[in-house]
């Protein structure tokens, strides 16, 4: 599953001919679009260092074992590397509760809480749904009452079918799954196999 997704990422992002299958089904603007959206879209969440001089993308859900087993490494990554900028994808595939969850991280941000929110969720024991997820909320200190109110904005709607097309889009098989340069990974990296897919990215200049 790993070396599929990653072929399919890079004929997308490289225009390489392993597959040209798959990128012929884009014309060169498109897959400028598709690399804008994964890496710089502004209304996606972002962590670490907002100037950073590299991006690790992450697409998750939290009600994805693997991407909770994966977060205390990705979140001692961006400890150890002040340098890297993380936009993370809510891609809510593990039914209702996962959806409820994203809409309520991504309304976290209208009160400055997304890290917080994030962190709290992926750390969580349980069934991400209505009232764990409330639950949360309310112990990191959120307005519950506003955060309810926030997340029925279309805009929360949109951003997350926006992201879950983009997964489609290109090729993702699960959760978790980084992007970083020109390599896509899925699954839950231990933190030196992140920092090597930062490394190569750096060194790469993207």
């Amino acid at each position: 599953m790993r070396r599929s997704l990653v072929a399919l990422v890079t004929a997308l992002f490289c225009a390489l001919p392993l597959f040209p299958a798959q990128a012929q089904e884009f014309s060169e603007a498109e897959v400028a679009a598709i690399k804008a959206a994964v890496f710089d879209d502004p209304a996606s969440p972002v962590m670490g260092n907002p100037s950073g001089d590299v991006t690790l993308v992450e697409f998750s859900d939290y009600n994805c074992g693997f991407c909770r087993k994966a977060a205390p490494d990705v979140a001692a990554l961006l400890e150890s590397d002040p340098g890297i900028k993380l936009v993370v994808h809510e891609i809510p595939i593990f039914g209702e509760g996962s959806r409820y969850a994203a809409m309520a991280a991504l309304a976290a941000r209208n009160q400055g809480k997304y890290p917080e929110f994030h962190r709290a969720m992926m750390g969580m024991k349980g069934k991400a749904e209505k009232a764990s997820v409330l639950r949360i909320a309310r112990d990191i200190g959120l307005d519950v009452a506003r955060l309810e109110r926030d997340m029925q904005a279309p805009e929360i709607t949109a951003q997350i079918e926006k992201s879950l097309e983009l997964a489609d889009q290109i090729g993702l098989v699960g959760t978790p799954s980084f992007v970083a340069g020109d390599r896509a990974v899925f699954g839950a990296l231990p933190r030196e196999d992140l920092a090597e897919l930062v490394a190569e990215a750096r060194a790469a200049g993207k």
